[in-house]
């Protein structure tokens, strides 16, 4: 993780608190309020209770005291207050990121080219970054500082991306392949690129991201409308309750005042996780963001918490990428030198670290080689093989399956002793490339690439979750199988095409899972696109990100499980403080129901099992508890409960017990300790 997430850990910044605050009575508005219906409740139950002093000062005798009437009416403000405090704090906290992005999204000064066709002038024209629209090209040099979202056309650089993600250490990005993009706010730290905008203004990385962290984009997930129309059922089924209890208090012959009324409703109603949904949604966000993840919707945070299947690529995720060329493998009756040569021809235009990995292996220069004319064949997804074709020359390498085919097609056989080192170097967990000439089979060359460690540790947690692991490779079944042993994945997809991704995943859809899966080519943007979540590479290109609802900052392959931890903690958070809240009213019953009728009931005492000291206190110490938990729970709402993958049963069962038995214990003795100090003065 990079140290963006280590910023703002403090949760009661001084300025966060006092701009929370000043929120906090804005939301007061019966526009805002009635937005949250189980405070909006609380909300007409304040108005009612002042409506309720103003009739005793103008004479009312049979509602008791004024004092304790503005009391009552005091504590219910100050819980309307707590409940928008917990929204007002989550929000600052998103604006105090915002404001620190906007610093990165200064007006810059860009360096604007001409564009004929395919080729870009290098006399260049300073424009305000402002003024770039999709399309435009520009320059960026040593020290200069990116103005716009793009993809590199020409060029190669190290990059400081530390203003979007934290992370001090440099990254190379350069033209053609997967690591070709750009974002504005970011500086060159060496070398030259010219850049070719890929957004309007308005609509750069770091303008979403400030309406991401602001909460302008922030609609209500599923999930959350739904228990916002559960909690709304509660509200109306205790409303139904509380007027009902007025006929069997005449039946008793029991006076009851409004205040006790509204002080029962206020406090059997889910008023706790009434108060902190809204907080609990934004942190969960938040949470994305300061693990450098920026989600497009709060929808896709939520639905990583419920992944049942998660696509991972093998390179840069389980292996450590950057596979190199270890050795040669010239075919029976093969000179060794003729077969490295043409190794290295196939290399020339290939820029990925395995093409310079084989020139380097190879010890030719390969400034040295002069060709008449040469057409470069760049590597595609679907035929899975790159080269060059020069005078009568046809050099290819790629894939054992499709130089096979390649081969046989012409008319030529696949040597045996060809074959035979593509199984060993596959048996051994390498990669092999064959190389041909003609369409005729030269040799093979072997590509090493080591797993991370601690990786398969990583696999054995997801599993615990419930989690079905699948590594996604180009290389062959054999290589792909080693690779998954060892790694410990669930299954793999050899050989894979990009419809081979997006057929595996609409396959585990079918079967009615969600899917998550990462990457950051163009050829990932459909099964990224058609992934329950989907987690784009910052450094891919621009239809990967596009295509899916997640883009990672640091391009940290193994990101997508702390994302599906991000999504089980809100998801788990939600949970636990719902039963919290719903627990907590046990005690409040017992609290205010026998208050309300011991003196006509007298044998309701039974039921103060608390032994409260009066009516009037019991209703007090209950209402004043309703407040003064909702704040103290902020802290838990806003960094998530502490999630460990002990699966599904077992942490159903911790959080009954803690969160349960404690929602229902802790206001037994919170509710007395108030009384203890509220029965001296009433």
């Amino acid at each position: 993780m990079s140290n963006n997430s280590n910023k703002n850990n403090k949760l009661f910044d001084g300025s966060l608190i006092k701009a929370a605050l000043a929120e906090s009575f804005r939301k007061l508005n019966p526009v805002k309020m009635i937005k949250n219906p189980v405070m909006f409740t609380v909300w007409i139950g304040t108005l009612v209770m002042a409506g309720v002093c103003i009739w005793i000062v103008m004479g009312e005798k049979n509602q008791g005291g004024l004092i304790y009437n503005m009391v009552v009416t005091a504590v219910l403000f100050i819980t309307l207050l707590f409940a928008n405090f917990a929204e007002s704090i989550a929000e600052a906290r998103g604006k105090a990121q915002a404001d620190s992005l906007r610093k990165t999204r200064e007006e810059t000064p860009a360096k604007w080219l001409e564009v004929a066709g395919e080729t870009y002038s290098d006399n260049f024209k300073i424009v305000p970054s402002s003024q770039l629209k999709k399309g435009d090209v520009f320059l960026c040099e040593t020290g200069d500082i990116i103005p716009s979202d793009g993809e590199i056309v020409e060029g190669l650089a190290t990059i400081d991306e530390s203003a979007i993600t934290g992370e001090s250490a440099p990254v190379i990005r350069e033209a053609g392949g997967d690591k070709s993009s750009v974002t504005g706010g970011t500086k060159v730290l060496s070398d030259q690129i010219k850049v070719q905008v890929t957004t309007d203004p308005g609509e750069s990385f770091l303008d979403k991201m400030i309406a991401l962290v602001e909460g302008a984009s922030r609609q209500k997930t599923p999930n959350e409308i739904a228990l916002t129309i559960l909690l709304a059922g509660f509200t109306l089924v205790f409303i139904i309750v509380t007027i009902t209890l007025k006929p069997f208090a005449d039946y008793a012959n029991t006076p009851i005042t409004i205040s006790a009324f509204i002080a029962l409703f206020v406090c059997l109603i889910p008023t706790t996780i009434g108060g902190l949904l809204s907080a609990i949604g934004i942190a969960g966000m938040d949470r994305a963001l300061r693990a450098n993840v920026i989600t497009k919707s709060g929808k896709a945070v939520e639905t990583a918490g419920d992944i049942d299947v998660l696509l991972l690529d093998k390179t840069g995720t389980i292996t450590i990428g950057n596979r190199k060329a270890t050795k040669f493998y010239p075919a029976i009756g093969v000179d060794e030198k003729t077969f490295i040569n043409a190794a290295v021809l196939s290399s020339i235009a290939d820029d990925t670290p395995e093409g310079k990995s084989i020139i380097e292996l190879s010890g030719i220069d390969k400034n040295s080689i002069k060709l008449n004319a040469p057409r470069y064949i760049k590597f595609t997804a679907e035929t899975r093989s790159s080269g060059i074709d020069f005078d009568n020359s046809r050099i290819r390498k790629g894939a054992s399956d499709s130089m096979r085919k390649l081969a046989e097609k012409a008319g030529n056989i696949f040597p045996n002793d060809v074959d035979g080192n593509v199984k060993l170097i596959s048996s051994n967990g390498g990669t092999p490339l064959v190389v041909t000439e003609n369409e005729k089979v030269l040799g093979v060359i072997e590509l090493q690439d080591i797993i991370k460690p601690g990786i398969s540790e990583r696999f054995e947690r997801l599993r615990k979750m419930g989690i079905k692991t699948v590594m996604v490779t180009g290389d062959n079944p054999l290589t792909a199988k080693f690779i998954a042993e060892k790694a410990g994945v669930d299954d793999y997809i050899a050989e894979a095409k990009p419809e081979d991704k997006m057929n595996y995943i609409k396959k585990e859809q079918n079967e009615g899972r969600l899917v998550a899966m990462m990457g950051d080519g163009t050829n990932d943007a459909p099964a990224l696109a058609q992934a329950d979540v989907g987690v784009a590479m910052n450094s891919g290109t621009q239809a990967a990100k596009e295509a899916g609802n997640m883009v990672d900052l640091d391009n940290d392959p193994t990101k997508l499980i702390e994302i599906v931890e991000i999504g089980k903690q809100l998801l788990m958070t939600r949970g636990t403080l719902t039963t919290f809240s719903i627990a907590n009213d046990v005690a409040k019953y017992f609290a205010i129901v026998p208050a309300l009728f011991i003196t006509s009931i007298p044998a309701l005492q039974g039921l103060n099992i608390m032994k409260l000291h009066s009516p009037e206190s019991a209703i007090l110490s209950a209402v004043i508890f309703n407040a003064i938990i909702i704040p103290m729970l902020i802290p838990l709402a806003l960094r998530g409960v502490a999630y460990k993958a002990i699966g599904a049963s077992a942490l159903l069962r911790r959080n009954l017990i803690i969160y349960g038995l404690g929602g229902v214990l802790i206001p037994f003795i919170g509710i007395k300790i108030i009384d203890l100090l509220v029965g001296a003065f009433v």
